[in-house]
């Protein structure tokens, strides 16, 4: 199938439904998302961890996701869905379930909101610490079967604040009357006409935007031809799809089964074993049709985003900027500058400024080599001029460092 036609495809297929994914919260501060585990930053709540990963997943595949969280620090079970612009909700009514001894591992089964509430409730055992976030969920039931009131935890949704009160009108100022007179009192204003009543103006939906996982880039500017999607928005796109998108007829007999494989635990959220499966299946092909074959350097493409999704940009990085020098010295200006674009995204994500700055100068590096060629990277500068800005910040981010 080609890329051309996939795209014609895409465009008359309705929304997929949210793709399910199972999340674990342990007592020790540890958790996993698909069988993938989730670790928090210095300073950073586990919970914030698992939404920030959640996030990134809904976004860089273009669809919803379910999530059923079993917080064990907070004994309950909680169902988010998490949109695909990164917007988060809780779907349920959360489910406080007896805190379990042995069932942290990735693996431990996740009862379901409809089952966990049944059946007698057991006595905790052991020693508890202040609450954590996720033990006050609005509408949580208790052992009892009530419901009390909470705050909204760490996993809910952000809300608008309330609109400010809106400022009085100015009164009309009232015209000094001449000494000994009374003072003029202004023109009453005229009533409305009844035969003329005043339209009502509908109020414009406000969203709010959540805080961006990595270094936003600029919104690209309005243009009559719309933009092809590049770089992972790309990959996303053929993950997404019906049947796998390969690049010649022998690869469509050798790699339809795996890639349909991979995509599915994508879809499913099972990255882990999606980057199992690639590796594997980029060492049978690079082995069969060469490591320049287009077949392997598009399984590229795809391992190179599951690893972002894995939470290792780095590596994720690494295998774009290469893929982008094979695609160029074999004159393909296009996908060298969708993989360029894919190891763009990945850079953003590297949160060390020292690292940032070596992978950003290899990176601009090459994208600046593109540039000066014919090909969509040419007519493409704001992106470019952005990484540049970010390279920037990076380094007084590095000299702040240094002198702290």
């Amino acid at each position: 199938m080609s890329r051309l036609s996939f795209e014609k495809k895409r465009a008359q297929q309705p929304a997929a439904h949210p793709a399910a994914v199972a999340v674990r919260v342990s007592g020790t501060g540890s958790a996993s998302v698909g069988g993938t585990a989730v670790v928090a930053e210095p300073g950073q709540e586990i919970q914030q961890a698992v939404l920030n990963h959640l996030q990134r997943l809904a976004i860089s595949l273009g669809t919803p996701i379910r999530a059923t969280i079993h917080d064990d620090r907070a004994g309950c079970v909680v169902p988010l869905e998490v949109s695909a612009d990164g917007s988060s909700r809780v779907a349920g009514d959360p489910v406080r379930v007896a805190p379990e001894s042995g069932t942290d591992g990735p693996g431990a089964a996740i009862p379901s909101p409809a089952t966990a509430g049944s059946g007698p409730a057991r006595a905790p055992q052991g020693r508890f610490g202040p609450p954590p976030v996720m033990a006050a969920v609005p509408g949580a039931r208790t052992a009892t079967g009530t419901r009390t009131p909470a705050p909204v935890p760490a996993y809910g949704p952000r809300t608008m604040p309330p609109a400010p009160a809106p400022l009085p009108a100015p009164a009309a100022p009232v015209p000094a009357g001449r000494p000994g007179e009374a003072p003029v009192s202004p023109a009453p204003h005229p009533e409305p006409v009844a035969s003329r009543p005043a339209r009502e103006i509908p109020p414009v939906p406000v969203s709010v935007p959540d805080a961006p996982l990595c270094d936003p880039e600029p919104a690209p500017a309005s243009s009559a031809t719309p933009t092809p999607a590049r770089g992972f928005d790309a990959v996303a796109e053929e993950v997404l799809g019906d049947t796998p998108v390969t690049e010649t007829a022998e690869g469509a007999e050798l790699l339809t089964e795996p890639m349909t494989l991979i995509n599915e635990a994508v879809r499913d959220g099972r990255i882990e074993a999606a980057a199992e499966l690639a590796d594997r299946t980029v060492a049978e092909a690079s082995t069969v049709l060469g490591p320049r074959h287009p077949e392997v350097l598009h399984l590229g493409e795809l391992t190179a985003y599951i690893a972002y999704l894995a939470g290792d940009p780095v590596r994720s990085f690494h295998l774009s900027l290469d893929l982008a020098r094979l695609r160029r010295q074999a004159c393909d200006a296009e996908a060298a500058y969708g993989n360029v674009r894919s190891a763009a995204t990945a850079w953003r994500a590297v949160r060390d400024p020292e690292e940032g700055l070596r992978l950003g100068r290899d990176l601009l590096g090459l994208w600046t080599d593109l540039t000066t060629e014919p090909g969509p990277a040419a007519g493409d500068p704001e992106p470019l001029e952005s990484a540049r800005s970010r390279m920037v910040r990076l380094t007084a981010r590095a000299a702040g460092a240094a002198r702290a």
